[in-house]
């Protein structure tokens, strides 16, 4: 995994990570997390296989979150 950020930071003064990023574009950042919470909260597919498919991406990329 890369330590080192890819986009800027949206806040001044504030290293990039995962929300500083979405603020260069917080309507993008908005619709992300409706839809991301939505995902999360839907029963069509179980949470223990998003769980998994979570923690098999997370492997993939090298995610250390």
């Amino acid at each position: 995994m890369s330590s080192v950020a890819r986009v800027p930071s949206g806040i001044p003064g504030q290293p990039a990570d995962f929300y500083s990023v979405f603020a260069n574009a917080p309507e993008f950042a908005a619709t992300f997390g409706a839809l991301y919470a939505e995902f999360w909260q839907s029963q069509v597919v179980s949470q223990r296989i998003k769980e998994v498919v979570r923690l098999r991406n997370a492997r993939i990329t090298d995610c250390g979150l």
